[in-house]
């Protein structure tokens, strides 16, 4: 396994506290669907494994083949693409398409967001729905409550553990960092810091930004905080 795909695993791999609410939205739609950023597959490879044909979207090529590999050992209806999700060229049309996990913050701006919703609608089938969790403005729960613990897990005879140490602010972004730790087999350790960027953004401004991408609103789905996840906000809007 690569080094993204068992970071991927560490940080991300272990929240659930979505899955429900996708599944519901999976359910109320017809055919195919479409997740964006799909990471290690979390969400595709859930919902696949309750019947659902998923196809997938993220630039990470190790990210990608972690994902083809699990859908493969399972035998699950999951087609992974490697694609950036601001240039969508998926040749065919969905009922569904979701963007878990704050995707759409980590985008940019609002030009990038542009450019990405306009691909969204041209891959919705009319009636079809969007469905993009987002952390709704600046999420209280950094500034409250108990420290974090660290993601820890083992893979492959490596110890992982991710920790959040702290978050800044900057014109409009949200930087949170967080120390990474790896030991080796042998024992070796080896520690870095990445910094996880997601735009701020509010559910009344990606509305907007979605109808003027040829969208409407049409709910919103609030995902609470669960196991040192900040809690979300999922906004669904739909191609006439």
């Amino acid at each position: 396994m690569s080094a993204a795909a068992a970071w991927q695993d560490v940080e991300c791999g272990a929240y659930s506290a979505d899955l429900e609410a996708w599944e519901r939205l999976a359910a109320a739609s017809e055919g195919p669907m479409l997740e964006l950023g799909s990471g290690t597959g979390r969400v595709c490879l859930h919902l696949a494994r309750r019947g659902h044909d998923v196809w997938t979207v993220d630039e990470d090529a190790d990210l990608v083949a972690a994902t083809e590999l699990r859908a493969r050992a399972e035998e699950l209806p999951v087609h992974a693409l490697q694609g950036d999700i601001r240039d969508l060229q998926v040749d065919r049309g969905f009922g569904l398409v979701i963007a878990p996990m704050h995707v759409i913050q980590m985008l940019g701006g609002p030009a990038e967001r542009s450019v990405a919703l306009g691909g969204v609608t041209a891959h919705l089938r009319a009636g079809g729905r969007f469905a993009a969790a987002i952390v709704d403005g600046m999420p209280e729960d950094l500034e409250a409550g108990s420290p974090p613990l660290p993601d820890v897990r083992e893979i492959d005879g490596w110890m992982y553990s991710s920790l959040p140490v702290d978050f800044a602010t900057d014109n409009g972004r949200l930087d949170l960092r967080r120390v990474r730790q790896a030991v080796s087999p042998d024992g070796d350790l080896s520690e870095s810091e990445h910094i996880d960027s997601l735009w701020l953004l509010g559910s009344d401004e990606l509305e907007v930004e979605a109808e003027l991408a040829g969208m409407r609103r049409v709910d919103r789905i609030l995902v609470p905080p669960a196991d040192g996840y900040v809690g979300s906000t999922i906004v669904v809007t739909e191609r006439p």
